[in-house]
């Protein structure tokens, strides 16, 4: 019963669901025709939804009548270029037998980590809902290379799950959800609900069983669950090919794998701190500013910062590193490096007689710090 009523939450969470695809699963028409008559059936319970859409590079090889994935990358660029407009043009149109339009959106690791593309990105899939689209979501394959990849398309739902705040990430894969091993190490019971994402839970991922046309597997959902119940919502792996998949979880039944928030639901900006923005150094603290920082939601002073690593300016992201070298959250700097090493240790009056002028007291104000 415990499990149905998490499941119920889940969906009573839900305003707006992320839905991906795998590869795998989009085979050929009939089964994207499914998946559209699910995702119209989420939105017809008044539901947003925004799909993440693997297939582009299926969708090339198939043209050319490739049977395994290149390893070259500018092969699989050119695939997912040759595929990207076949598959759309096949969404468009199951989408307008239910009386809705697609909008495609490709993004690549780089809009997201730049606070503005970000902002960006999230008034444009803002912008769409209110305007009755499904925007339909994939990585830029066809120019990413290794810096600007999010890596698989989970990661990325897991990602747009924090951004767009959505209560539901839904992961529609080749398997039952996530299953318990045995003592010999073989695959056991589905475990239903994940209400704690640990090293125990993580060991319990494999690599993906098929590489010749995707790539991710097990590990690459639990690392977008952790993303998605980090920031405070729901993630559920289930089996895509049952096509009354999205049936069954409409209705609360028990398939599938459900994960569950880790705490309460971050903020915006600090969404974008935690899973997107990248560290532009680090601020070394003792045990006293550890202790404030992640037990009592303090500011961080700059009497508790003993070190300042890398070359930042003011408002730059920072990591905060406690005494045993463990990266406890990240924030919005209020000093440039080099003002922080002038600083570091220092009380109020002395910062201010240091810096010759009255400013900020904390080198990193709580609101702007999020614990990792």
């Amino acid at each position: 019963m415990k499990n149905l009523d998490l499941r119920r939450q889940a969906l009573d969470s839900a305003r707006q669901v992320i839905v991906k695809a795998g590869t795998r699963l989009l085979i050929d028409r009939g089964s994207i025709a499914a998946l559209v008559d699910g995702i119209a059936a989420l939105r017809q319970s008044g539901r947003r939804v925004l799909l993440v859409t693997s297939g582009a590079v299926g969708m090339g090889m198939e043209t050319l009548g490739l049977s395994e994935r290149p390893r070259e990358l500018a092969r699989v660029q050119a695939l997912a270029a040759i595929g990207q407009s076949r598959l759309m043009r096949i969404y468009s149109e199951e989408c307008a037998r239910h009386g809705f339009g697609v909008a495609q959106l490709l993004l690549t690791a780089v809009d997201l980590r730049n606070r503005g593309r970000y902002l960006n990105v999230m008034n444009c899939v803002n912008a769409l809902w209110e305007s009755g689209v499904l925007p339909v979501v994939n990585e830029n394959d066809s120019v990413s290379v290794d810096e600007l990849k999010f890596g698989d398309n989970d990661t990325l739902a897991g990602l747009l799950g924090s951004l767009t705040g959505s209560g539901l990430t839904l992961l529609l894969t080749t398997v039952n959800g996530l299953r318990a091993r045995d003592e010999a190490g073989r695959l056991a019971d589905r475990i239903s609900v994940v209400e704690r994402l640990d090293d125990g839970i993580r060991a319990l991922a494999g690599g993906t069983d098929d590489s010749r046309f995707s790539i991710g597997g097990m590990a690459s959902k639990l690392r977008a669950a952790e993303i998605v119940t980090r920031a405070g919502e729901y993630l559920w792996i289930a089996d895509g090919r049952d096509r009354r998949i999205m049936e069954r979880i409409m209705a609360g039944e028990d398939v599938g794998t459900l994960f569950t928030p880790s705490g309460l639901r971050l903020r915006g900006h600090k969404r974008w701190l935690s899973f997107f923005s990248r560290s532009a150094g680090r601020l070394l603290v003792d045990a006293g500013a550890a202790r404030a920082v992640l037990e009592q939601g303090r500011s961080l002073l700059p009497s508790g910062v003993r070190g300042v690593e890398g070359e930042f300016k003011r408002g730059d992201a920072v990591d905060v590193v406690g005494p045993d070298g463990r990266i406890l959250a990240r924030g919005l700097v209020n000093f440039s490096s080099a003002d922080a090493r002038r600083i570091m240790g220092c009380k109020s009056a002395e910062m201010r007689n240091i810096l010759g002028s009255d400013g900020d007291d904390e080198i990193i104000h709580r609101d702007h710090l999020s614990l990792l």
